[in-house]
């Protein structure tokens, strides 16, 4: 099922290469009030994550071509997607793995759904969350970027015009006001040009 049909619901990826298995627990997520995309292997789950957006991950630790924990770096670091490993055993290695991973749960076949409904329900929320968290530390990152280049092309133009700090500062205002453009833009472009914008006539008194 394609998630993008489906914009109101809350999208998983189901990582399962048992056939039976996947379509059981899919089914009754999507009775739940979940929408599901299935993928059996790694490959195509990369593929469906490249494209698609998910709240949630359950990754089966045992698939074709190699271990569903591969993934966990990739949907941790890439994708921001928070995960749950299924398993057919409880072999301690594994567990402790998935976990060093960061997996938020491991769960042992068979799943029971009515279990699963509050661990999903605490993984979306926690995932919601760090969004909020990722969006405030780039806004902060922003700001202290654009902070750092108007503070770099201030002293550009203190060396190239011979002004004083707080002259330098009202200069490139004055730029940014006469071509209607941001501050931070104005900053930017004299950095990267290495001071030459100011022969331009966006800096013509």
């Amino acid at each position: 099922m394609c998630p993008d049909n489906l914009p109101f619901r809350h999208h998983l990826l189901l990582v399962e290469d048992d056939r039976l298995f996947s379509a059981t627990l899919s089914l009754a997520l999507e009775d739940a009030g979940y929408a599901v995309t299935v993928t059996a292997t790694t490959g195509e789950a990369l593929d469906v994550l490249a494209q698609h957006s998910f709240e949630l991950a359950i990754v089966d630790e045992g698939l074709p071509g190699g271990s569903g924990l591969d993934l966990a770096p990739l949907l941790r670091e890439r994708f921001h997607v928070p995960f749950f490993f299924l398993t057919g055993s409880d072999f301690g290695a594994c567990v402790d793995r998935a976990i060093g991973e960061g997996a938020l749960a491991y769960l042992v076949k068979p799943v029971n759904v009515a279990q699963l409904k509050p661990m999903i329900a605490t993984a979306l929320a926690r995932s919601a969350d760090l969004a909020g968290l990722r969006k405030t530390r780039d806004q902060l990152q922003t700001a202290l970027d654009q902070e750092r280049d108007v503070s770099i092309a201030t002293g550009i133009v203190m060396a190239r015009v011979d002004l004083g700090r707080a002259e330098a500062f009202e200069f490139l205002r004055r730029a940014a006001r006469s071509s209607r453009r941001k501050l931070a833009d104005v900053a930017h472009d004299l950095i990267e040009s290495r001071g030459s914008a100011l022969k331009t006539d966006a800096f013509m008194p």
